[in-house]
């Protein structure tokens, strides 16, 4: 009996696996297809549709915008969220907790509900720059991400050592630096990425906020699609994935994977 359980429960992760990979594999694929149309298994290969990205302007636009805005966001939410979780943490802020959960109720909204507060909010004060709304409202998007690891990897240190270290000659801010940022450096780090990822690949609230002129690159993918489907799409999709493939290996690197995972 013990057997056939361990039996099924490696079968239903095979089935899990394939089901994770199956659509990447299958986008990555295509990405080489010769053909102009999207055919799986391709017929051959080539790398067509990945030069042809360096001649979609408006695909490397949206691509950049998105990387301003995910950049910007996750700066802005590093430095707050920070902040924030070393008040929470010290005690600086009366009711703590309630702020820490607060702070995380960006991710429990749907977020069509979100981007369509966002658009109302925005127009009610009057901002009318796609831009800046965008910025905005993915600074609250990502800040959960940055206060959640952040606080995890306060929780486990000890603001003595900052004492000591300010007894020891140091300025407080040098403290800081010496003393705090290397002990927080994996929530840091994997809150930034995180955030990172969640603000260029949202979807559901940018699509409320976009103009004609701003588009960030989901958006613009979703058009590409409607208005001339092409493998295009396919090879922007693989370069993203291998983008956040060496953002890991990054990542691994620096801090280590398993130490960013403990957060």
């Amino acid at each position: 009996m013990a057997r056939l359980g361990m039996v099924f429960c490696w079968a239903v992760l095979g089935v899990v696996l394939v089901f994770l990979f199956a659509p990447i594999v299958i986008v990555v694929a295509v990405s080489f297809s010769p053909s102009s149309v999207f055919s799986f298994p391709p017929s051959g290969f080539s790398l067509r549709w990945y030069h042809a990205i360096g001649r979609a302007d408006t695909l490397v636009a949206a691509v950049w915008l998105s990387v301003q805005i995910a950049f910007l966001a996750t700066c802005i939410s590093l430095t707050l969220g920070t902040l924030c979780a070393i008040a929470v943490v010290r005690g600086l802020v009366p009711g703590g907790k309630a702020i820490a959960t607060f702070m995380a109720s960006p991710l429990m909204l749907p977020g069509l509900v979100f981007g369509i507060a966002s658009l109302q909010a925005a127009r009610s004060i009057g901002l009318r720059d796609a831009y800046t709304t965008l910025l905005i409202a993915h600074v609250v998007i990502t800040m959960p991400f940055i206060m959640r690891t952040v606080l995890a990897s306060l929780s486990l240190f000890d603001f003595s050592m900052v004492d000591a270290a300010r007894m020891l000659g140091y300025s407080y801010p040098m403290a800081l630096w010496k003393v705090l940022i290397p002990n927080i450096l994996p929530g840091f780090l994997s809150g930034a990425l995180f955030a990172f990822i969640a603000s260029f690949d949202n979807y559901p609230v940018s699509i409320f906020l976009v103009d004609v002129r701003t588009k960030v690159l989901p958006i613009q993918l979703l058009n590409q699609l409607e208005m001339s489907p092409d493998p295009t799409v396919a090879a922007a999709s693989s370069l993203l994935i291998l983008g956040t493939v060496l953002a890991l290996v990054a990542c691994d690197r620096l801090v280590g994977l398993r130490r960013m995972a403990s957060i």
